[in-house]
């Protein structure tokens, strides 16, 4: 039995792909695209334009893979590349306005309890007005810093940690309504 390390399979896929060899792009396409789409509906709450912004980044992935330097993670530069033209798409569509509010409260916040689906989860994510999304999405889920966020962003660092303070606190309150909702108090 011969044992392949992954690393060295996804490289020679990798370096097929830079070739334009279609079944190796397949299979790129094949082993990230659910978790990318993932990502892309983080930011676009409508699944068909998410799956087009997903679509267009992959379009991304391949005309770029050239440039992809092997340090870190493929997944993660992958993701990178996602994570940025979900911006740029939200740019365009003009959907994402961030208000220069430099007061913030650093709070800190629970977990989410897990009595939550994921589907619920989304759910009030999706409701947050799309500039406190964006910047909660980049911070909480993704792991950007604030200055990385605000560069990102062409904001202020502030207005990034303003964003994100609002965010959470409107989550926090759609939470304890939700408890609430199912305990049947309210």
């Amino acid at each position: 039995m011969k044992i392949i390390p992954l690393h060295q399979e996804e490289t020679k896929i990798i370096k097929l792909a830079v070739e334009n060899n279609r079944q190796a792009q397949q299979q790129i396409y094949g082993k990230y695209s659910s978790k990318m789409l993932s990502v892309c509906r983080q930011y676009i709450k409508d699944i068909q334009l998410a799956e087009d912004v997903m679509i267009t980044a992959f379009m991304k992935v391949f005309t770029n893979l050239n440039k992809f330097e092997h340090k870190g993670s493929f997944e993660g530069w992958i993701r990178r590349i996602m994570v940025n033209e979900c911006i740029s798409y939200l740019r365009v569509q003009k959907k994402v306005k961030f208000a220069e509010d430099e007061f913030f409260v650093e709070e800190s916040f629970n977990e989410i309890d897990s009595q939550f689906t994921v589907d619920q989860i989304q759910f009030l994510i999706d409701a947050l007005p799309d500039g406190y999304k964006m910047v909660f999405n980049l911070y909480a889920i993704e792991g950007y810093k604030h200055n990385e966020i605000a560069k990102m962003l062409g904001i202020n660092e502030g207005t990034s940690k303003s964003q994100l303070s609002h965010a959470r606190k409107m989550l926090q309150t759609q939470i304890t309504i939700l408890k609430k909702q199912d305990n049947g108090t309210e």
